[in-house]
């Protein structure tokens, strides 16, 4: 084995390949293979929000796999890239957003078309915070790959939800998909972590935790008349 390399795939590595497979899996009947077949029709918006948010994935991809080759100049240079692509997933998660809403309308949805608008926005906001933590913590190797890995699941979790198209007959695909297979990765992350360093990193601990609640509270609120009122706010303020 050359010493440029590691032994093995580090467990960032093996969780960009996991977020890879989950976009082109979970998006192959919604959006890929539409976009082939020419029958997919959506604004503008909605095909630049998704470039950005694969190029994330890729990147955090490429990134873990030039740490794996001990590219460290390569990895840094190219991290530059990643505020801009993160700004980039985060402005288009409007757009996105409001182009949901709108689709939702029209099929007759009503108020409850206007919930899902939050949780983009939180997403959104969510995404960028840790990024920008993680821009911030660079030269804190152990907590920069943390925070840049829960910024990855983050952003994954439309791939997962959208597993439910594979597997219809699953009852509240939101709890299912959304929630528990989307954050089953911090889980995951949290086992590792312990297991091979002895404990779980603060970042990991801490913002994981707080992601896991922060998505759970959204499930438990998205039906309530409270939760469409606020959208439904937003949604105006948004529009005008």
């Amino acid at each position: 084995m050359s010493n440029n390399v590691t032994k093995r795939p580090s467990f960032f590595f093996i969780i960009g390949l996991v977020g890879m497979l989950a976009v082109l899996i979970g998006f192959s009947k919604t959006f890929f293979l539409p976009v082939v077949a020419g029958t997919f029709k959506a604004p503008m918006a909605i095909h630049i929000h998704g470039l950005f948010a694969f190029a994330w994935i890729f990147l955090f991809l490429i990134q873990t796999s030039l740490i794996h080759f001990r590219k460290y100049y390569l990895h840094q240079v190219l991290g530059f890239s990643g505020l801009f692509i993160a700004g980039g997933v985060t402005i288009t998660m409007v757009p996105a957003g409001l182009y949901v809403v709108h689709r939702e309308l029209a099929q007759g949805l009503g108020a409850i078309a206007y919930s899902s608008l939050i949780g983009v926005l939180t997403s959104g906001i969510l995404f960028f915070a840790l990024v920008s933590a993680g821009i911030l913590k660079r030269n804190r190797p152990e907590a920069h790959k943390r925070y840049m890995l829960l910024a990855t699941i983050v952003v994954l979790w439309p791939a997962w939800f959208r597993f439910r198209h594979y597997f219809p007959s699953i009852p509240r695909p939101e709890i299912w998909f959304a929630l528990v297979l989307a954050d089953s990765l911090i889980i995951i992350a949290w086992i590792w972590d312990k297991c091979k360093n002895g404990s779980i990193h603060v970042v990991l601990k801490y913002a994981g935790l707080f992601i896991i609640l922060e998505q759970t509270f959204e499930v438990i609120a998205f039906n309530s008349s409270a939760w469409q009122i606020v959208a439904k706010w937003v949604y105006d303020l948004l529009e005008n």
